[in-house]
């Protein structure tokens, strides 16, 4: 079975990428989380079993608090 790949791209409010980056590494699928420079301030690096799981998972993303917006690139 193919797993779906996935960065996704989160914009924090100010001083909140730390704790965003703490909570999103927590949630299944997630198996890295960085913070980094530019316009987005953490990029999640997630492997799930469907798009489905994938739609899920940006839901709980969308749920921590100080996230401002994110952007999904799925791996082709």
């Amino acid at each position: 079975m193919l797993q779906v790949v996935a960065y996704v791209l989160i914009q924090a409010e100010p001083d909140k990428a730390w704790a965003i980056a703490k909570e999103a590494s927590k949630l299944e699928g997630v198996k890295m989380v960085h913070t980094v420079t530019g316009l987005y301030d953490i990029i999640a690096y997630a492997e799930v079993e469907s798009l489905e799981t994938l739609k899920d998972l940006i839901t709980k993303i969308h749920t921590i608090k100080g996230i401002q917006r994110t952007h999904t690139a799925i791996s082709v």
